[in-house]
C-alpha cells in the first residue's frame, strides 16, 4: 500500500481545482444558491491559529455536505484587516499597518488555500481596500439619508493613555488590553443605528426561520422587545419622579427599594439632599471604571450605595422605600432606573439579602396575587395591567433600550 504523502498529493489537487475554478460559482447563474458564511480573519498575526482552522474546517463540512445535495455553495473569504487588532500587532512590531498588514494578508491567504476548502477567492474581501470600504460608506449614508442613522452621548469604555474607545473585550480587569492602563467609563457622542425601528418585523420573520427554539429565544432576547408599564415613584418630600419599565407590574405591592444607575441624571440634583454625599459619589466614580458585561456579570456579587435621605413613594400601597444606586443598572437600559421585587427576581433578592431589605411575596405558586390589597387572588396576566392602570402607568410594547 502506498504512503500518503500530503507534501505531493494535496498539492497536486489543489493546482488542480485552481485550473478548473471547481469552488467558483456563477452568482447571476445559480440554480440552487447557497451561502455558506465564516467569520473572516483578522490579520493581526505571523498567521493563522488552530482557533481558526478549527472554524473553518466545521464551517466548510457544512458547505460540502450541501454541495453534494445539489446546492450551489458560495463559500467567500476574506480578512477584517482595519482595527485595534491590526493595530497593536503593528506597533508591536514597529512596522506600519500598511506594509505589515498586507504582509500578513499574503500568509495568510497561502495558509487558507492550503486547507483545501470551498473558499470562492474571485470574491475575495479585503477591509482596507478602497473597493470594499467605499460600500460601507455608501450603506452609511443611506442609513443616515433614511433617518436609521443618529448621533447621541452613551457611556463608553475609555483608555486614558491610548485616548480612544475600547470594546469590552479589550478591557482586562479593568486595564487596556494594549498599554495596562486603567479603563474608565464617561460619556461620549457617537453614532448609532435605529434597528429599534424594525424590531416588530424581526420578532414577526422569526416564525419563518428554520432555526432551534432555542437560538430563537436568544434573537429575542437581543432584539429585546417587551410588553410592560412605565411607572411613576415620587420623591418624598420633592418634585420630581423617578420613572421606571417593568415587565411584571403585577408585583408593584412586592416593590420594596428603587436602584438606579450611578449615571442617573437626577443624583447630581440631590447633592443637599443626599446625606452620604461623599460615600455616593466614591462609589459612583467606582463604577464608571468598569465595563458594561463587568457590571451585568450575573455571577458577580452585586455591589451599591443607599442614597440615604432619598426615599421613594411606591405608588401601589403609598410606602416609603429606600433608594440605591448599584453598578449592575445601566443608564443605556430602559430608563436607568429598576423597581426591585426581591421576592420575585433572583438579582434583587441577593441584592435585598446582602442589605437586609424587605422582600415580600406578592405572587403565589400558581401565579394567583397575594399581599397585594385589592387585587388579591386575581390571575397575574390581568393583574399587571389592572394595576398598571390603578396607579396611572403607562401600557407600552417597546424595545427597552430604546426607552428615553
Amino acid at each position: 500500500m502506498a504512503e500518503y504523502s500530503p507534501q505531493q498529493i494535496e498539492k497536486r489537487w489543489r493546482l488542480f481545482w485552481q485550473k478548473q475554478k471547481t469552488f467558483q460559482v456563477n452568482l447571476k447563474k445559480a440554480k440552487k444558491p447557497y451561502y455558506n458564511l465564516m467569520m473572516f480573519p483578522y490579520p493581526s498575526a505571523e498567521g493563522l491559529h488552530v482557533g481558526n482552522v478549527y472554524a473553518f474546517t466545521g464551517s466548510d463540512i457544512h458547505g460540502r455536505f450541501m454541495r453534494m445535495r445539489g446546492f450551489d455553495v458560495f463559500e467567500p473569504m476574506g480578512f477584517d484587516a482595519f482595527g485595534i487588532h491590526s493595530e497593536n500587532f503593528a506597533i508591536k512590531k514597529g512596522i506600519h499597518p500598511k506594509i505589515l498588514i498586507q504582509k500578513n494578508v499574503n500568509k495568510f491567504r497561502e495558509q487558507l488555500k492550503s486547507l483545501g476548502c470551498l473558499f470562492d477567492w474571485k470574491h475575495e474581501v479585503d477591509t482596507t481596500k478602497p473597493d470594499y470600504y467605499k460600500w460601507t460608506q455608501w450603506l452609511f449614508l443611506q442609513l443616515f439619508k433614511a433617518g436609521l442613522a443618529y448621533r447621541k452621548k452613551a457611556p463608553v469604555d475609555w483608555c486614558l493613555s491610548c485616548k480612544t474607545v475600547l470594546a469590552d473585550e479589550q478591557v482586562i480587569s479593568g486595564k487596556c488590553e494594549r498599554c495596562d492602563s486603567e479603563v474608565v467609563q464617561k460619556e461620549a457622542e457617537q453614532w448609532f443605528l435605529r434597528i429599534t425601528k424594525y424590531a416588530e418585523k424581526l420578532l414577526k420573520n422569526l416564525k419563518t426561520i428554520d432555526w432551534s427554539e432555542r437560538t430563537k429565544l436568544a434573537q429575542k432576547n437581543w432584539i429585546g422587545k417587551s410588553e410592560g408599564a412605565l411607572l411613576k415613584f415620587p420623591i418624598l418630600n420633592s418634585k420630581f419622579s423617578i420613572k421606571v419599565f417593568t415587565t411584571r407590574p403585577d408585583t408593584l405591592f412586592g416593590c420594596t427599594y428603587l436602584v438606579l444607575s450611578p449615571e442617573y441624571p437626577l443624583i447630581g440634583n440631590w447633592k443637599l439632599e443626599i446625606e452620604n454625599w461623599d460615600e455616593a459619589q466614591n462609589y459612583i466614580k467606582k463604577s464608571k471604571r468598569k465595563t458594561e458585561l463587568e457590571r451585568t456579570e450575573l455571577a458577580r456579587e452585586k455591589t451599591g450605595v443607599e442614597l440615604k435621605g432619598i426615599k421613594a413613594i411606591n405608588p401601589a400601597n403609598n410606602e416609603e422605600i429606600p433608594v440605591f444606586a448599584a453598578d449592575y443598572v445601566l443608564a443605556s437600559y430602559g430608563t436607568g432606573a429598576i423597581m426591585a421585587v426581591p421576592a420575585h427576581d433572583q438579582r434583587d433578592f441577593d441584592f435585598a439579602k446582602k442589605y437586609n431589605l424587605p422582600i415580600k411575596i406578592v405572587v403565589d405558586g400558581k401565579g394567583y396575587l397575594i399581599g397585594s390589597g385589592k387585587f388579591d387572588g386575581m390571575f397575574w396576566d390581568k393583574a399587571r395591567w389592572e394595576i398598571t392602570k390603578f396607579v396611572g402607568g403607562k401600557k407600552l410594547l417597546i424595545t427597552i433600550s430604546a426607552i428615553g
